[in-house]
């Protein structure tokens, strides 16, 4: 996935965010709608330490669809950021990690209930937002 995402995909994150002055990348985790199993999440304890870079994101346990795609976006937002901090590629850039768990089918439509393994719905998406400065609203 590492060669991938920097052969195929950092060539386009440059291309597009220069042309747009894109500051912003946000990485969105999708899976399909087949359950997760009995398992306990620990990412109410262990996010920040993972985004932090204090332990692995393999150390993160999900406990449903949604902590599962936000486990796959942080995986390629960490790739990103290694990208910019090792090569100085990627300058400028913030990354953000979400997740839409199995909500949204690749069409952009919402998802009927379907809990069969469905390959095509894992995957992750790439939008950019250029972010102006923060005004305070009183």
């Amino acid at each position: 996935m590492s060669n991938y995402i920097l052969q195929k995909i950092v060539p386009e994150i440059e291309t597009k965010t220069k042309e747009y002055r894109i500051n912003v990348v946000e990485i969105i985790g999708h899976t399909d709608g087949q359950a997760n199993g009995q398992i306990t999440s620990n990412l109410d304890v262990n996010l920040e330490n993972v985004v932090s870079g204090n332990i692995p994101i393999g150390n993160l346990r999900a406990g449903s669809n949604a902590d599962l795609g936000l486990m796959r976006a942080l995986s390629v937002a960490k790739i990103l950021r290694d990208i910019q901090n090792k090569q100085g590629r990627l300058k400028g850039l913030s990354f953000r990690a979400y997740s839409a768990a199995q909500l949204i089918l690749p069409n952009g439509q919402f998802a009927a209930i379907a809990r069969q393994d469905d390959v095509t719905r894992r995957r992750i998406e790439i939008r950019f937002t250029r972010l102006g400065e923060v005004q305070e609203v009183r």
